[in-house]
């Protein structure tokens, strides 16, 4: 058995960054927290699609792929809320300016903060009910871990570069009201479409093809303030695809 194939290298690379991205949390730099989200987002499809290209699938990388998503997609996202409540309820600023090095470093997180963690738990609940469900081979049931780990990277991005909209991302009662509403999102039994093409044609991806469309409009034009967006889009788009008429 290969263990150190060039797919497994790829997941754990994504595993290193889950592991530095709760360090820089640690350390009060959520920006850089965020980044290796989505540094861990481009090596989570690329594993996948290197695996299929050298013909190295196998189980021990499903295994081990599931793993390091729950600490990437899962505990670290978790982290990242729970600092944000925390800052949200003793300051309401933006991060790389106003905000105290030593408040966004202190560890002691508010009782209200540990709602941020409910995230991880039914983060793993989601992986592991998709291993095993054989209905996720070419949709989703239930929102991906990875799309949420986008939209909680997002929010300190958003801090950042649209600090006009910190009213809301420092809103204690939007960060938790988010945390269990995408819980639920989670493991809940929708089906959401996956972009996955079997051909190119327009009658048979229409969804996936106004989704992509949108979404690079949407990336153009707001940026980091897009990513929320366009998971959101994805639900409805998804919710809108179950009623349309499927084709053989």
């Amino acid at each position: 058995m290969k263990l150190f194939t060039i797919p497994n290298i790829m997941t754990l690379g994504n595993l290193l960054c889950g592991c530095l991205g709760i360090v820089f949390v640690f350390e009060g730099n959520l920006l850089w927290a965020s980044y290796l989200i989505f540094i861990a987002g481009v090596l989570d499809f690329l594993d996948g699609f290197v695996a299929r290209l050298l013909k190295q699938h196998s189980e021990i990388g499903k295994q081990l792929d599931s793993l390091a998503d729950m600490v990437t997609f899962g505990v670290l996202p978790s982290f990242i809320l729970a600092k944000l409540i925390q800052i949200s309820t003793t300051q309401n600023t933006v991060l790389s300016d106003l905000i105290p090095s030593n408040l966004l470093s202190q560890t002691h997180l508010p009782t209200l903060a540990y709602v941020a963690f409910i995230l991880a738990l039914f983060s793993c609940l989601r992986l592991a009910k998709f291993n095993i469900d054989t209905r996720q081979s070419d949709s989703f049931i239930g929102v991906p871990t990875p799309a949420n780990a986008f939209v909680v990277a997002s929010f300190p991005l958003i801090l950042e570069f649209n600090p006009e909209y910190k009213f809301l991302i420092l809103n204690s009662t939007f960060l938790i009201a988010y945390t269990l509403i995408m819980s639920y999102l989670l493991i809940s039994e929708i089906p959401l479409f996956a972009l996955k093409f079997k051909s190119f044609a327009w009658k048979s991806n229409q969804i996936k093809y106004i989704f992509l469309i949108l979404s690079v409009i949407l990336l153009v034009s707001l940026k980091f303030l897009a990513i929320p967006l366009i998971i959101f889009l994805y639900i409805i788009l998804s919710v809108i695809n179950n009623f349309l008429p499927k084709n053989s």
